[in-house]
């Protein structure tokens, strides 16, 4: 990039507020790192305002979850009206996820397939 003098004063500002904000981001670091006394009071007030479980009790709870559901749900719900082969329901749509272009693919097999029943076999006329 071009040196310019807004550019050049720019960086100038950014070097001074980091100068600036140096003392209070290694404090907050400190803070962060410490497991002295504060680290414990923190702890402390946090179970005053939330209930603190340990992991392993959701994780229990969640593997029973999973449990159940992949009992339950073996089959996946579609609509009971729709047609699987051409996918169409009760008033001819395609589903709402199906793309125009898959649509007119799968009307073209459609009427493909309707005339070929139609075609007369070539034979013998006697």
């Amino acid at each position: 990039m071009a040196k310019s003098l807004r550019s050049k004063w720019k960086r100038k500002m950014r070097a001074e507020k980091r100068k600036k904000n140096a003392p209070k981001e290694l404090a907050r670091l400190k803070q962060a790192l410490s497991l002295d006394v504060k680290g414990e009071a923190a702890m402390a007030d946090m179970q005053e305002i939330a209930t603190v479980v340990p992991a392993d009790k959701i994780k229990k709870q969640a593997d029973v979850d999973m449990a159940q559901t992949v009992d339950n749900d073996d089959k996946m719900e579609m609509d009971s009206k729709r047609s699987k082969k051409t996918l169409l329901d009760e008033n001819g749509q395609y589903p709402a996820w199906m793309g125009q272009r898959q649509a007119k693919k799968m009307k073209g097999k459609r009427m493909a397939n309707k005339g070929q029943g139609k075609k007369k076999k070539k034979g013998i006329a006697w």
